[in-house]
């Protein structure tokens, strides 16, 4: 089953504590501080990888946290910064936030981006060392990591998108085109979800085309689920509007289906498109209709192969050069920042001293259970 969205949950690794030590050693009874920092939690990444489709891994799994960061020790070792969490996710993947706002665009391959960073490691006591302070018995705690929940939403990139209504034969169209295998039958809505092939030309060249399931008067409303398999067409830089032959009045069929993308917005009513009049084994329709936004019409037939060789020469002609999809400054960001993240600043501080704990700031209760606090322990608040 395609999957095209998932919520989950996020979470940056703590970090380390960091050391209360003091340096022992054999003719050094009295050595000073030599508590090392504790390391920063690791953070959760986002990746977009161009070998995935859809978003199926994330229904299985919701929750994920990065590696903690290691404890400071003594002799002044620093603590491991804690493991990273990559998620893998396709191409052109949103994020959103709980109230649904777009926050990153992951639009070209390998692009990352991080969704909750780790929380800063604990200075050891030799960072509170000073001229008149110069044996401090306190050490800081490890600074949890962010949190956030999320809604991942996949709009497929592809370089054209065959639109119409249930049963033309799109499907069919597809895999007498491409390298895609969609299931194919002699009943309305076999497509249930987005499918990508790709078409090959004779010279090595490759475009991807993108198969969603037939859309119905209302679509844009989300009759027949229409509002969420045309937003990915979205992306798509030219359509395929696929329209039976055998159909009484053709043109009203292409209206119809326009008058869906236009009420749908996002540019779909201005995208170029192929008029393909399928199944012309069966009937021999007319189509007059002028427009500017149809670059050409072609008579197909998935069953005897007619005008599939001339389809597969005018989608190579007529797609729309794609802009580079990799930044070409190496300054820009890898994907599309919506709404940029809030400074990382530390409101609270808590520290380990000899005799239990010493908190600077306001820190929370759970906050207090996080750093080891425990009901009996002594907690001096500055």
């Amino acid at each position: 089953m395609f999957h095209d969205r998932a919520r989950i949950e996020v979470r940056g690794g703590r970090g380390g504590d960091g050391s209360l030590s003091f340096r022992r050693e054999k003719y050094v009874p009295k050595g000073g501080p030599d508590g090392g920092d504790g390391g920063d939690g690791g953070d959760v990444v986002l990746v977009a990888d161009p070998d995935l489709r859809d978003l199926a891994f994330f229904q299985r799994k919701r929750s994920f946290t990065a590696g903690r960061g290691r404890h400071g020790e003594g002799k002044n070792k620093h603590g491991r910064t804690g493991e990273t969490v990559e998620l893998h996710v396709p191409v052109g993947t949103q994020v959103f936030d709980e109230e649904g706002r777009l926050l990153v665009d992951l639009a070209h391959p390998d692009a990352r981006v991080t969704l909750t960073h780790g929380g800063a490691g604990g200075a050891g006591n030799r960072r509170f060392a000073t001229p008149t302070h110069q044996a401090p018995r306190l050490a800081e705690i490890g600074a949890g990591g962010e949190e956030a929940v999320v809604e991942l939403r996949l709009k497929l990139l592809a370089d054209a998108a065959l639109v119409g209504f249930p049963n033309a034969g799109k499907s069919s169209l597809l895999r007498r085109i491409s390298n895609a295998q969609p299931k194919v039958a002699e009943y309305p809505f076999t497509t249930i979800a987005p499918v990508l092939g790709t078409v090959e030309s004779s010279d090595g060249r490759q475009l991807t085309v993108a198969d969603v399931p037939g859309l119905l008067e209302g679509a844009h409303q989300g009759v027949g689920l229409g509002d969420e398999f045309l937003a990915h067409l979205e992306r798509a830089r030219l359509l395929i509007h696929v329209i039976e032959a055998q159909e009484e009045d053709v043109e009203a069929r292409f209206r119809t289906i326009d008058r869906e993308l236009h009420a749908y917005g996002a540019g779909l009513d201005e995208r170029p498109q192929i008029v393909v009049l399928n199944k012309v084994d069966l009937a021999r329709p007319e189509f007059a209709l002028e427009d500017p936004r149809i670059l050409a019409a072609v008579e197909t037939s998935a069953v005897t192969g007619e005008g599939i060789d001339e389809l597969k020469r005018l989608l190579f002609r007529l797609v729309p050069e794609r802009a580079p999809t990799r930044p070409q400054d190496e300054k820009l960001a890898d994907f599309l920042v919506y709404r940029p993240s809030a400074p990382r600043r530390r409101p609270f501080r808590i520290f380990r001293t000899d005799r239990g704990f010493r908190v600077r700031g306001d820190a929370p209760e759970e906050a207090l259970r996080a750093a080891g606090v425990k009901p009996d322990d002594e907690v001096e608040f500055e």
